[in-house]
């Protein structure tokens, strides 16, 4: 009787130390997850507050109007934050084709490097020797993608 309490005693002790590890490693993982979620979460917000629309007449020539070969839109922040005015920020695809760099310039009330909701911006970029006919720009600001269709 004494063989069979010891081993079972010694099975019970095994099997705690077992739950207890495989506890830690899961309680690790889950804390991990909750981090990755907490963060993504915060990107997500950020996406979904942020709207803007390209206020551009596609009617009016936004190409070559100072005669620099460039094309020029107004966008505004339609959403409810204020979005950084960086470059990096702002992503723009004219027919497909990525535009480096392109800075924007805030017009009117704010000039302090941030585009705040209701304030609209200059976006210009050069295309040379664009060809006559219809093209496309995409502009992407933080999740937001708008598209523009002009006629050269």
């Amino acid at each position: 009787m004494a063989s069979v309490s010891a081993s079972h005693l010694i099975f019970f002790i095994a099997s705690v130390i077992v739950a207890a590890s495989v506890a830690g490693t899961f309680t690790t993982g889950v804390n991990d997850v909750s981090q990755s979620l907490q963060s993504h979460s915060v990107d997500v917000a950020k996406q979904v507050r942020t709207n803007v629309a390209i206020i551009s007449d596609a009617g009016a020539n936004v190409y070559n109007r100072s005669g620099k070969q460039n094309v020029t839109l107004l966008v505004k922040n339609t959403g409810e934050q204020p979005i950084p005015v960086d470059p990096t920020e702002i992503d723009v695809m004219l027919d497909g084709t990525y535009e480096e760099h392109v800075p924007p310039g805030v017009l009117g009330r704010n000039a302090n490097g941030t585009w705040l909701p209701g304030d609209v911006v200059r976006v210009t970029f050069s295309a040379p020797g664009l060809a006559a006919g219809d093209h496309r720009v995409k502009l992407v600001v933080n999740g937001d993608s708008e598209v523009f269709r002009f006629r050269v």
